[in-house]
């Protein structure tokens, strides 16, 4: 029996939940077009969701090893590192993140050749605000830790994000 955990008090677990009532799915937006990157961010954090933003592959990359995100929403065709190479990198560095890729031009070759890039939800443009959001709360939920109860409502059309973005 271990001496620092009291068992007869209920579950320690519970004491420390994996995500606090007030806590907001992190997500990366990596796009090169600054309008749509903007875009998606405001839709995002309406939608009540904690949201970083990256203009390309490596800045992306080094976001990634700054701070926790429980989600990568990224564009396929970024400058200085596709996202399918910026997928390779998260593969090989084995860290375990849920994707959406967004694309106009679904590279079906490059996922056949590479196993890493098959778990990814891919989200094709153009796209509606509604169908990015419903990607991203289909892939959430299946995260490691995300409650479902804590992921954001459907009113975000009627929230304002001012103040709230920095790029």
């Amino acid at each position: 029996m271990n001496p620092f955990i009291d068992l007869s008090a209920g579950n320690p677990a519970a004491e420390f939940p994996l995500n606090p009532p007030d806590y907001r799915p992190r997500i990366l937006v990596v796009e090169d077009a600054e309008d749509l990157r903007q875009l998606n961010a405001e839709i995002l954090l309406d939608a009540g969701y904690d949201v970083g933003v990256a203009e390309d592959g490596v800045a992306a990359w080094a976001a990634l090893h700054l701070d926790h995100y429980d989600l990568l929403l990224t564009d396929q065709f970024l400058p200085k590192l596709s996202g399918v190479e910026l997928l390779k990198k998260i593969y090989l560095a084995r860290m375990t993140l849920p994707i959406i890729m967004v694309t106009d031009i679904l590279p079906t070759w490059e996922f056949a050749l590479h196993p890493c890039l098959q778990a990814v939800k891919m989200l094709r443009k153009p796209y509606t605000m509604d169908k990015l959001l419903g990607a991203v709360n289909s892939v959430l939920p299946q995260a490691a830790g995300i409650r479902p109860e804590t992921l954001p409502g459907q009113n975000w059309q009627n929230q304002s994000s001012a103040g709230r973005l920095s790029l």
